[in-house]
């Protein structure tokens, strides 16, 4: 897709929304994002300039459709989630090739290193932090039924739903992997339980889905992933796995803050706390890697075990082992 392409497309379907002539300006790529292409840009309808971002969703890559995305970060922001409005959405592929939605755009920083040089030189990383966990019981504290019925809902038990998922992927691909065998055992034993309360779940809001500036915690990205009636410990769990620590491993959440810190915040701001059931969600993130990496392995590979681990990105489930070995000793720490 080149520059000029997109920009005539989000000005033809601008001018069709806003219904005034709107030119584009400024187009560039952004680096944020996996899966999916952001697109930053300007675009000025009369003399009134505004700053946006087009997130371009390739069907091969959708969760939800961009219209439910929509609608759960709007719910999301309407009870105080940091989010970046929604200004429009469109399925029509004609305009740019393929769905997207357009949010107004949050100054800030997105990429995992340069935020924790922000949060050092501004001196507020245990303030972002506590905005961080406000952020998520907010999320936690909406009735999941309130979102768009599009949006994927958690079976009964989402811990066992989880585990099984998991397991039949170790089963194919790292069947001879002891570590992997014994988390397997620890988790199973261990199983939680539905939550006490479902909840509306995020599932990646981690470093490197924040936007964080000098002041703070601007704003949470990418919904794609988000779940009704989920467990809300699994969404904290999640971004206090060490990868998303980016070496800063002392601290356990985003490698800026400790996790008293984040879960002060959350607590604040009225959610519950559940030890036992983060621990759990911990060890099954962490599995839930190291099996996505085989995956990752074996989609360029013949699929032998010993080829998987060998691979570049298998090469980094040694790495998960260790992890899991540290959290499932009987020593280790919740």
């Amino acid at each position: 897709m080149s520059d000029a392409g997109p920009a005539r497309g989000l000005a033809d379907f601008l001018t069709g929304e806003l219904g005034d002539q709107v030119t584009i300006s400024d187009l560039r790529f952004l680096s944020a994002g996996a899966r999916r292409r952001n697109i930053a840009f300007t675009a000025t309808a009369g003399d009134t300039p505004r700053r946006l971002v087009a997130t371009v969703v390739p069907p091969a890559v959708e969760l939800m459709p961009v219209g439910a995305e929509a609608g759960v970060r709007e719910l999301a922001r309407a009870h105080g989630v940091p989010v970046p409005a929604v200004v429009a959405t469109c399925t029509d592929t004609s305009y740019v090739g393929e769905p997207f939605l357009i949010s107004e755009h949050i100054d800030g920083e997105t990429v995992p290193r340069r935020v924790l040089r922000t949060l050092a030189a501004a001196g507020n990383a245990e303030q972002t932090a506590r905005q961080w966990g406000a952020a998520m019981a907010r999320l936690h504290a909406i009735d999941p039924a309130r979102a768009p019925e599009s949006v994927p809902a958690a079976g009964a038990d989402p811990a066992a739903e989880h585990l099984a998922e998991v397991a039949a992927v170790v089963g194919e691909l790292l069947p001879d992997r002891p570590v992997f065998a014994l988390a397997l055992r620890w988790l199973e034993k261990r199983l939680p339980g539905p939550p006490p309360r479902p909840a509306l779940v995020h599932t990646d809001m981690r470093n490197g889905n924040l936007i964080v500036s000098a002041q703070g915690l601007r704003a949470v990205l990418d919904w794609e992933g988000t779940q009704r009636f989920g467990d809300p410990m699994r969404d904290i769990a999640w971004p206090a796995l060490r990868m998303w620590r980016f070496r800063e491993d002392a601290q356990e959440f985003g490698g800026f803050a400790g996790r008293d810190t984040f879960v002060s915040g959350y607590e604040e701001a009225g959610g519950t706390f559940d030890l036992d059931r983060f621990r759990w969600w911990k060890v099954m993130g962490t599995l839930y890697w190291g099996a996505g990496l085989a995956q990752q392995a074996a989609a360029h590979l013949d699929g032998t075990v010993r080829d998987i681990v060998m691979a570049a990105s298998g090469r980094r489930v040694s790495e998960i082992e260790w992890d899991l070995l540290m959290q499932i000793r009987p020593t280790a720490k919740a």
